[in-house]
């Protein structure tokens, strides 16, 4: 078996190899006497089975197996001439070309291994990371928000207009062309001003109204709008204050840190506000970190290292861009792609750069994470999908399974190692 190699870079080789038949007559008979020793076909007795008998029973499969057996062999000795381990292969090896004649096999393979990626001092690469300031006016904004939240609505004894922020207990009665319609009509509703709760424009129409006031208010429904019935329609609303409400006044006080921090005895104003700001640090680095930070560090490291890619992976990475672009497109512009050809593979080339860079990330973040020892096990997974499916209100497990199902679960857990690493790098550098 005469073997060619072709180390291309650090993750593409080619394989050129003729199996000559010889090689593949040997691996039948060699298949065959193994087969002898352990088939059972009727008429012998087990151990005894002559290879005319094996070779007439198993036949093709025979020539198949000797085959396969040829293909590893000239793949480990092409692996083991151009000095590449076996565990370095990524996906399995891309048979080219299999093309049998009278003296054998010609054979071409594309074979894809990890890059190499000298990281050197990565760690240089990372910014600074300061913490952001939170002022007072902000802890004391987020105390009285939380305070108001669980406050109690009262009403407004003082005669004065709604405003802004306000509740309104109102009796009103909608009407399209002069016809009340199903669900306009309520007495004593709860409306908070500003909550975006009612059709555009109506609580604006509400604001400056008095308790006892009416008033008709004009709104058309929005095209969007559930009912096709009323869908786009101009309507208009008889509207009657029976009260206004607010929420009670809030005082930040000793009693109001007790209630706010009931896990601590000792609880006091300064220490209400002292975990109200850290709670508002990390939520001002959360934001930074997903936004801003965490993005441009991994632009960074796309930028700085030079690494060589699978080809292989990269042609997949374009064909998911290429189908993805396709479930989106309408069927008039499916059926134009559909005969021409050229512009199909003109439209696939527009994804090589990102799929280039997707890549290359992943391969970065892979050998970022073994250098800081970060790994995601499959409970850490399972565990992050069953939480994230539970806060959404769906089936855990039927989600977990969907993922798995539609191979989603290696990209999850590649995504869930990226955050780890640039998180950690990140830490790092908090001053």
């Amino acid at each position: 078996m005469k073997i060619t190699t072709n180390k291309i870079d650090s993750a593409n080789a080619k394989i050129n190899a003729a199996i000559t038949r010889g090689t593949i007559d040997a691996n039948v008979e060699k298949i065959a006497n193994q087969l002898s020793k352990e088939a059972k076909i009727a008429g012998f007795r087990k151990g005894k089975v002559p290879l005319s008998a094996v070779k007439k029973q198993y036949g093709d499969r025979l020539v198949q197996d000797a085959e396969a057996q040829a293909l590893r062999d000239l793949l480990s000795a092409a692996l083991k001439e151009m000095e590449i381990a076996a565990d370095t292969l990524i996906g399995e090896p891309q048979i080219a070309k299999f093309e049998k004649n009278d003296n054998g096999i010609d054979v071409e393979v594309i074979i894809a291994t990890r890059p190499a990626i000298e990281l050197g001092d990565y760690a240089a690469m990372v910014p600074d990371v300061v913490k952001p300031a939170i002022d007072d006016a902000a802890v004391t904004a987020r105390i009285e928000e939380l305070a108001s939240a669980q406050a109690p609505l009262v009403n407004v004894e003082e005669d004065r207009a709604l405003v802004s922020g306000d509740s309104a207990l109102l009796d009103f009665e909608g009407f399209v062309d002069g016809e009340a319609f199903e669900g306009g009509k309520a007495e004593g509703f709860s409306l908070r001003l500003g909550s975006g709760q009612f059709i555009p424009g109506f609580e604006d129409q509400v604001i400056g109204m008095k308790k006892g006031d009416e008033k008709t208010i004009n709104v058309t429904f929005p095209e969007n709008y559930g009912g096709a019935k009323l869908a786009g329609k101009p309507a208009e609303f008889k509207v009657k204050i029976q009260a206004i409400q607010a929420k009670e006044a809030v005082t930040i006080d000793d009693e109001l840190a007790k209630k706010m921090l009931p896990g601590y005895e000792d609880a006091s104003v300064e220490m209400l506000k002292e975990k109200v700001k850290e709670q508002l640090e990390s939520e001002a680095m959360s934001v930074a970190y997903n936004d801003e930070l965490k993005p441009n560090l991994m632009e960074t490291f796309v930028s700085a290292f030079t690494i060589d890619l699978p080809e292989f992976i990269v042609e997949q990475e374009m064909d998911m861009a290429l189908n993805k672009k396709a479930r989106d497109m309408s069927e008039a512009e499916l059926e134009e792609l559909r005969g021409d050809a050229e512009k199909v593979k003109a439209m696939r080339e527009t994804f090589r750069d990102d799929a280039c860079r997707a890549v290359k990330a992943t391969f970065i973040v892979d050998a970022l994470a073994k250098a800081e020892n970060i790994i995601v096990n499959e409970q850490e997974l399972m565990q992050t999908i069953y939480y994230e499916a539970m806060q959404m209100g769906q089936d855990p497990a039927a989600v977990y399974k969907h993922y798995q199902e539609s191979g989603y679960l290696p990209a999850i857990q590649m995504a869930m190692i990226e955050d780890r690493v640039l998180s950690k790098l990140l830490n790092d550098k908090i001053k």
